[in-house]
């Protein structure tokens, strides 16, 4: 079940009712009593599909039933994270539930996960295991477990899961389906119960890149009552002529098949315009360790760990172990671990100087439920080894189906990642490899801006353009006219840059070109202060773009910066990254 395929029944007739009954008839087909914790009656089920009926039907997501796994609140029902003592029931929705059903999307049900979505495997739950949808007696993959089966069974068009360690990529891997990690703090987490608060994110399933590229429209804001929750700027799309990381050593753990379907993964990436680039994955993989072996365990006591300690026995006994054993960290060793990450961050920065994005097993192995339940930690720190630095590292990841193993069998799948904010980047990658069709972005309905001060990414006033929704362009120079000019300081304003055009005299400028909707060009243009304003700047290729330009009076008093080349290289040359730079 797609989106599209959703949004054709009801271009052709069919109703919100229509397709909730035979939901409905679905999931008693189906017959899996694992895969949901709270599923409300039929009749509540309709009254919901009635609803929606009444509401515009040129909503994004009119009609489109989606799974909540169980430790995302839905008003009304339930939230338990597969613990039954630690129900609660919630009055409000979780700000991504409630955006979603805002744009006409309808719930049907709270799905199992591994207890605390504590656990990759799917199994650590007392509620039982989900049945892989597409492989039965194969692990489901966790902690997601029932959000990925849901979507799998064709039981909705899409699921919202948690990704911590790997929670919304794995079970994709194992079912078939698209895993959507964003870049943390791009989804609200308000609503949530926490597993490392510092570090959840929600994550999509869907059957396309293109459905899980729909929800991201929908839920992608920011959320000022989320502590957690930033402004991410969006990546630029990855080239047609690309360059992707492969590591240059891989540890399948023994898996007969998996080396071969990862080497076909390769092959298709070159196939559609990549250059495999040999990279070290060391920096990463130490990272990862961090996430179990170092203090960010502790995150998950701070969460539950009155609980446990209250209701020892309510805990299923592995996640009881794991939560217990991370009592142990004091303020020392956390201090240490974090300066060992950044440690490892920086190595890993060097590594994306060479490539665009990196390509990765989602798991090394797979594993049957009986494998699992015969030795249930070995097992799930295998299928972390190239998920859990994720988070740490601040990258953005899809996982998507890489064909079947074991005879045909079971899915298995791999990863890309890039830094934060190319989700959408790597939606459209996913979508080019599996070859589906991806919306294409419409350059008409965003209108360019050139910035050449501190509205660039990184600088003090970036966040003016963030908060708006801006998507970068490009970083380039002008044409050889123009001059740039520091203004000097006046009372409680710093020095501002001021670019005057100059045919005759003037030099080329670095500047970055950004992307707005109508609605923020408006409304970030009407915000600019004289001397400065808008008009048309040329670029080194040619092209004119609507940019900063300064009146002429800007220059009077002003130190003449051109030779430069930029504001940022003046900037560092004068060490003064002011907070009221403009342009």
């Amino acid at each position: 079940m797609t989106l599209s395929e959703i949004q054709q029944r009801y271009a052709e007739g069919d109703t919100p009712s229509m397709v909730i009954a035979e939901i409905c008839l679905k999931i008693l087909g189906w017959s899996d009593p694992a895969l949901f914790i709270h599923l409300p009656d039929d009749g509540e089920l309709m009254d919901l599909a009635r609803k929606v009926e009444e509401m515009p039907r040129d909503l994004p997501l009119w009609g489109v039933p989606f799974a909540v796994k169980d430790n995302i609140d839905v008003a009304g029902w339930p939230t338990t994270a597969a613990c039954p003592e630690f129900s609660y029931l919630p009055t409000g929705d979780a700000e991504v539930v409630r955006l979603l059903r805002e744009a006409g999307a309808i719930p049907i049900g709270k799905t199992n996960l591994d207890q605390f979505a504590t656990g990759l495997v799917g199994t650590r739950s007392p509620h039982g295991v989900a049945r892989n949808a597409v492989a039965p007696g194969f692990l489901p993959g966790g902690s997601s477990s029932g959000s990925a089966s849901a979507v799998a069974a064709g039981l909705c068009v899409f699921s919202l899961g948690t990704d911590t360690a790997g929670s919304g990529r794995v079970p994709a891997a194992f079912q078939e389906l698209i895993g959507w990690k964003p870049t943390r703090g791009w989804l609200s987490a308000r609503g949530v119960v926490p597993a490392c608060r510092s570090l959840d994110t929600v994550s999509v399933f869907a059957r396309t890149a293109a459905d899980a590229a729909a929800v991201a429209a929908v839920v992608s804001k920011f959320d000022a009552e989320d502590p957690f929750s930033r402004r991410v700027t969006h990546g630029s799309p990855v080239p047609r002529r690309f360059r992707f990381g492969v590591p240059d050593e891989i540890d399948f753990s023994g898996d007969p098949d998996t080396p071969r379907l990862f080497a076909e993964a390769v092959r298709r990436l070159e196939s559609i315009g990549g250059t495999a680039v040999e990279i070290d994955l060391l920096p990463f993989t130490e990272a990862a360790r961090l996430l179990y072996e170092g203090p960010w365990v502790a995150e998950r006591w701070a969460a539950v760990g009155d609980f446990v300690g209250r209701h020892p026995d309510a805990v299923f006994p592995v996640t009881r172990r794991i939560l217990e054993a991370s009592r142990t960290w004091d303020a020392v060793s956390t201090f240490k671990a974090q300066y060992q990450l950044r440690g490892y961050a920086r190595k890993a920065e060097a590594v994306w100087e060479t490539i665009d994005l990196l390509l990765l097993p989602t798991t090394p192995r797979l594993y049957t439920v009986e494998e699992n339940l015969a030795d249930p930690f070995n097992t799930n720190s295998v299928l972390g080894r190239y998920t859990n630095f994720m988070n740490l590292l601040d990258l953005s990841a899809v996982a998507l189906p890489a064909g079947r193993a074991r005879g045909g069998k079971a899915p298995w799948g791999v990863t890309l990642a890039a830094p934060a904010g190319m989700d959408g980047a790597l939606l459209e990658m996913a979508a080019r490899m599996q070859g589906e069709d991806f919306p294409a972005v419409e350059k008409t309905d965003r209108i360019p801006v050139v910035v050449c001060g501190a509205h660039m990414d990184g600088l003090a006033l970036h966040w003016q353009l963030a908060e708006r929704g801006a998507v970068f362009r490009s970083k380039t120079l002008t044409a050889p006219e123009y001059r740039l000019y520091a203004m000097p300081a006046s009372g409680s304003i710093p020095a501002r840059p001021a670019m005057i055009h100059d045919v005759s005299g003037g030099a080329s400028i670095e500047v970055e070109v950004w992307e707005l909707s109508p609605a923020a060009f408006g409304d970030f243009v009407s915000r600019i202060p004289a001397p400065l304003g808008i008009g048309k700047v040329a670029l080194a290729d040619g092209t004119q773009l609507p940019g900063f330009i300064a009146e002429p009076r800007a220059i009077r008093g002003a130190e003449e910066i051109t030779a430069h080349g930029g504001w940022r290289a003046w900037l560092a040359l004068k060490d003064q990254l002011t907070p009221a730079c403009l342009g």
